[in-house]
């Protein structure tokens, strides 16, 4: 399988913090020698936004560009033409340095409700969208993924996110229902929709023909349960380490790679360990993530059992 990561696994967030993350440069250097093949974009403008100079960097290293979050507060109608002009902006570069692959991954504007960042990972349905709010949130998704399929030929995928309204089980089912599947697919992120509530396992049994793009992220299982008693925020979550190293929570990855290797699925994994600005050693994490998936795959390909407490 293609094994990629993203600039928020070197504090690259999408979110105005605290703290110095590294430059592109060092990303995507670090990226390549330790074997990914692949990135998204990251925060407009951590990249070069020159299509040109853009694929020069990502050729010399021998990446491919996969994709790029765009966060729209869907639930507001007043955002959506702005987020609309966002999103085209982000789908053009990235159609014209990858072509038609790239997907457009589209979120709520996370952690910009106080209520929903006040909560991650213990929501409970009166925290939701109103029946009016869903109304408004799916014509907002149909709206920019339909514009940005008719301008670039790029898809989009909806990213499930902590702090934002799409991020319980029942959210993300919700959505799926209400959404169309010819227009809207889904990017599945292991350690959201854990630290969510959610099982991956069972996610993907009901969503797999949805699922066009795959986030692995984990979860610590201590640590989400100390937010919860301690009702932290998602930020606090996050700098606690809720989402630790591939193997070190309790995502089941061997199994979730087994059943997309049994469900003949063809697209990028991409690894993501989200971390504060300047937070523990990216470097490090990221390369023992990806000896982690490789020492799991290679099991899979040698038809040997494989359990869940690989390390």
């Amino acid at each position: 399988m293609k094994i990629a990561n993203a600039p928020c696994s070197w504090g690259v967030l999408e979110f105005e913090l605290d703290g110095e993350a590294p430059g592109y440069a060092q990303v995507l250097d670090e990226m390549q020698a330790i074997g990914y093949i692949g990135t998204e974009l990251g925060d407009w403008g951590f990249m070069p936004t020159n299509a040109g100079q853009l694929r020069d960097e990502l050729a010399k290293r021998q990446l491919t560009l996969l994709g790029v979050f765009v966060g729209v507060a869907l639930a507001d109608a007043k955002t959506h033409a702005a987020g609309e002009a966002t999103a085209l902006r982000h789908a053009r570069l990235l159609a014209d340095v990858g072509g038609k692959t790239p997907f457009i991954v589209l979120s709520d504007d996370n952690a910009t409700t106080e209520l929903r960042t006040y909560y991650a990972g213990r929501v409970r349905p009166e925290h939701g969208l109103t029946p009016a709010q869903w109304d408004t949130f799916v014509q907002g998704t149909h709206r920019i993924a339909q514009s940005v399929r008719d301008e670039t030929g790029l898809r989009t995928v909806f990213h499930p996110h902590c702090a934002g309204y799409i991020e319980t089980a029942a959210e993300v089912d919700t959505l799926m229902e209400h959404t169309d599947p010819n227009l809207v697919g889904l990017c599945f992120d292991t350690g959201h929709y854990r630290f969510g509530g959610g099982d991956p396992l069972e996610a993907y049994a009901r969503h797999a023909d949805r699922i066009w793009h795959v986030h692995f992220k984990d979860c610590q299982p201590d640590i989400a349960a100390r937010s919860r008693k301690n009702e932290w925020d998602y930020f606090a979550s996050v700098g606690n380490g809720v989402f630790c190293e591939l193997g070190n929570g309790d995502v089941d990855f061997p199994a979730f790679l087994t059943e997309l290797r049994s469900r003949d699925y063809d697209g990028w994994i991409v690894v993501e360990q989200d971390v504060l600005p300047g937070m523990g050693s990216p470097y490090e994490s990221a390369e023992r993530n990806l000896r982690y998936l490789n020492s799991i795959l290679l099991r899979i390909k040698n038809n040997v059992s494989v359990r869940s407490n690989i390390r």
